[in-house]
């Protein structure tokens, strides 16, 4: 059994990967109905596909925090980093695809005496 750990802004990603039939289940529920949308599907499984072992490995996962498209991006990066551990080799093909850098963006926080992190209150000289 491999785990890995993928974050993306406020999501947190824990899997743990075993040989198997290609099953992925998320919070104990199956990735169809956690991510209903199939771009999200296409996203989380975008590592597996290009190394063609999308049937070959089930994954456990714990997801936490943040969005559904910050949530499918931390597992892509989870399941990539998983790969790695497993296969070495892959490191390469994965990295020239961008699964395996960490997106470092953040939500900026907001400051006293303004309505939003940057933004200004209306100014009027009258």
């Amino acid at each position: 059994m491999i785990n890995a750990l993928g974050r993306r802004k406020s999501a947190i990603a824990r899997i743990y990967v075993t040989e198997g039939t290609g099953k992925i289940t998320i919070n104990k529920r199956d990735l169809a109905e956690y991510f209903p949308s199939s771009i999200l599907q296409f996203v989380v499984k975008q590592p597996l596909n290009l190394l063609n072992v999308a049937e070959k490995y089930d994954i456990k996962v714990n997801l936490c925090g943040g969005g559904f498209t910050g949530q499918s991006q931390a597992l892509r990066l989870a399941i990539a980093r998983a790969l790695v551990k497993i296969n070495a080799d892959d490191k390469k093909a994965l990295r020239a695809e961008g699964f395996m850098t960490r997106d470092p963006r953040e939500v900026e926080r907001k400051k006293p005496g303004r309505p939003k992190a940057r933004r200004r209150f209306q100014f009027s000289k009258r």
